[in-house]
């Protein structure tokens, strides 16, 4: 059983994940790709099969080795994400459309992947200063990794016009509106 992919990809702190949350509330017929990482949960908040699958680097590296992984990449030294076809066959077998928060590369990796069954979606943010009073306002980064995201938010956005739409978030219920829109025209087709 084979659906649709609605791919949505940005840099850190665009609104994306927000974006992904909201259309999953309104659209029983899609199912969220959980990424599998090698990163640290983030406090009590994140758990493992829920908001990602929390791998070591070792079974990370096995999955690797066993072909487990649609995509995959080294994020940030040491972090690495990636999508298991697992859990695009639990989705399709659910007879769920998938929907992805995923970085820009795996994006554009799983665009190639899907063709013309997926819908990559690039959310942008009105200007890197909007972006740094976001990542700030979570509260969850420290200037280094602040610094890190934001240098590499620049290089992400040199990707933008790969995707098939570009949704600039400068008015969450504006972009809210528009994602709806976006995914009710890509099913019907």
């Amino acid at each position: 059983m084979t659906g649709k992919a609605l791919i949505f990809s940005a840099p850190s702190g665009s609104g994306k994940t927000t974006i992904v949350k909201h259309l999953l509330a309104n659209n029983p017929d899609l199912g969220f790709s959980i990424s599998a990482s090698t990163r640290d949960k983030r406090g009590r908040t994140e758990s493992h099969g829920k908001d990602y699958y929390f791998l070591t680097p070792e079974q990370f590296k096995n999955k690797i080795d066993e072909d487990a992984f649609i995509e995959w990449e080294e994020v940030y030294e040491g972090n690495f994400y990636g999508t298991l076809k697992s859990e695009i066959e639990r989705i399709w077998s659910e007879g769920k459309n998938v929907i992805f928060d995923v970085d820009v590369k795996g994006g554009l990796n799983l665009k190639r992947y899907f063709g013309d069954r997926g819908l990559g979606i690039f959310v942008k943010v009105p200007s890197i200063e909007v972006l740094k009073t976001r990542l700030n306002d979570r509260g969850t980064e420290s200037e280094e990794s602040l610094s890190r995201r934001l240098f590499k938010a620049n290089f992400e956005m040199s990707f933008a016009d790969q995707f098939d739409v570009v949704l600039v978030n400068q008015d969450l219920q504006r972009s809210l509106k528009e994602a709806q829109e976006l995914y009710d025209r890509f099913k019907g087709n």
